[in-house]
């Protein structure tokens, strides 16, 4: 296994983590900010106005897009399965 060929190995890792966080970290910030400035509108400072939302609308985005998630996550573990005869020579 060349540098090249882990560099690219590790490339494509860090690519397929970042999809796969992207869906519940975009709808958690949009959530987050939404509350935010609700609080700063009101003045009120509850601290738990603040996490209850953002894990309710985590978790459901979870659930809408875990098919993708899994079969994004499969397809890239067959292909790593794929190219373990290429890492040995």
């Amino acid at each position: 296994m060349t540098i090249g060929f882990a560099a690219d190995l590790i490339g494509r890792a860090v690519m397929q983590t970042l999809l796969i966080a992207a869906p519940m970290l975009g709808f958690g910030l949009i959530v987050g900010l939404t509350v935010s400035i609700f609080q700063a509108t009101t003045s009120i400072q509850e601290q738990t106005l603040t996490f209850v939302p953002k894990i309710v609308v985590v978790l459901g985005s979870l659930v809408i897009f875990g098919n993708w998630l899994l079969t994004s996550m499969i397809n890239f573990t067959m292909n790593i399965f794929g190219i373990i005869p290429d890492m040995i020579k």
